[in-house]
């Protein structure tokens, strides 16, 4: 049996509407994709969203429009994926890397107001959602209120994820979302910077799209309309086309659907998994419910009679696909050489990294592959 790592589950109206976008002869960023923000902002309770081609393009507009400029420090967690720190090197300010809680790879509000209080100087942090499952808002944004800190939410993995009774998108000055093409729901290439700030909003539209102060779409298809334009700011080219927010469209419909599924892949995991001592699990902090489970892992712990590699390889010879999520970024070369990182700094990063296998967790997966997938790892760790 060959089992990928992850797999798009696009059997719903894709197809349909991305053939109703070919025939009207318009494929860049027109009414589509502005119905596929109207949709999404609906969805999370948010009053404003802006559609862009990644999470990377949503967080650097994100950070761009609250100020952050040369030389200013942000927190950022050191687990995750290198976007939510470049986009800082791309302003010229500098991150302030925190260790995540084992076994969530959160950051904990108590280290991040151990970091406040060590740095009083950082205004901002780019916090990530991990997995799936949501950071603990509550007393993160009475620590980012205390300290005048500006909260920049990276929820990557983190659609249709719930803190409490709202949804991730309704607590940060500004929240980023992805859409590539292994999220929880897809427009192959894409993202959205969601917030309820409507300057912020205002500053990443106009940054969108080459700092122009109209829509091409407005400018080339309305009735009687001007072809007049301004460039107000040195903006980027981070739009979204039409083709691709229609996918976006079409995954929306079904994300309750997806996000079911998945967690129905984790609760099988859970139950297979929960009496082999060589495993830590992942540690639930919500209800199966609030969590999107975009991700779920194995660390494989002092217990196991083999290596987190050597596993790999094993699992990879049975057909079943794995990554690791992630190597740290204080391990990464830029970071590490650049600020001196030490790894005896990141204990709980470091344990979990050295450990982690993330399995395949999507809508295709039926009980026969995920019973396959349950047999290998028993097959080597038991």
């Amino acid at each position: 049996m060959q089992i990928p790592f992850s797999q798009v589950d696009c059997s719903g109206n894709e197809l349909k509407y991305i053939k109703e976008v070919l025939e009207t002869g318009w494929l860049t960023t027109a009414s589509k994709c502005q119905e596929f923000e109207e949709l999404f902002r609906k969805k999370i309770g948010a009053k404003y969203a802006c559609a862009v081609n990644s999470a990377t393009s949503a967080l650097h507009l994100a950070c761009e429009a609250i100020g952050i400029g040369p030389g200013e420090k942000v927190f950022v967690p050191t687990m995750t994926f290198t976007s939510s720190a470049e986009i800082l090197r791309y302003l010229g300010a500098d991150p302030i890397f925190l260790d995540v809680e084992y076994g969530t790879c959160l950051l904990t509000p108590e280290t991040l107001e151990n970091a406040a209080k060590r740095y009083p100087e950082v205004k901002a942090c780019v916090l990530v959602h991990f997995g799936g499952q949501s950071a603990q808002m509550d007393r993160i944004l009475e620590i980012c209120k205390k300290y005048g800190i500006s909260l920049i939410e990276d929820a990557a993995h983190a659609f249709p994820t719930r803190f409490g009774c709202q949804m991730i998108g309704n607590f940060g000055d500004v929240t980023c979302f992805s859409f590539y093409a292994n999220k929880t729901i897809t427009t192959a290439e894409g993202g959205m910077l969601v917030t309820n700030n409507e300057e912020i909003f205002k500053r990443a539209k106009t940054m969108r799209l080459h700092g122009i102060n109209r829509d091409i779409w407005d400018r080339f298809t309305r009735k009687g309309g001007s072809w007049e334009y301004d460039v107000i700011a040195p903006g980027f080219k981070y739009n979204l086309p039409d083709l691709n927010a229609v996918v976006g469209i079409a995954q929306l419909e079904r994300a309750e659907e997806f996000r079911l599924a998945r967690q129905k892949c984790a609760e099988f995991y859970f139950s297979e998994f929960s009496n082999i001592s060589a495993i830590d699990l992942p540690v639930r902090k919500c209800s199966y419910q609030d969590n999107s489970w975009h991700l779920f892992w194995i660390c494989l712990n002092s217990h196991s009679k083999i290596d987190r590699d050597s596993a790999i390889v094993k699992l990879n010879e049975f057909g079943i696909g794995t990554s690791v999520h992630y190597k740290p970024l204080h391990r990464m070369s830029y970071y590490r050489d650049r600020y001196e990182l030490d790894p005896l700094n990141y204990p709980n990063a470091e344990k979990h990294w050295k450990g982690v296998i993330s399995l395949p967790i999507y809508s295709r997966l039926g009980r026969e592959q995920l019973e396959y997938v349950c047999k290998g790892i028993k097959t080597i760790l038991v």
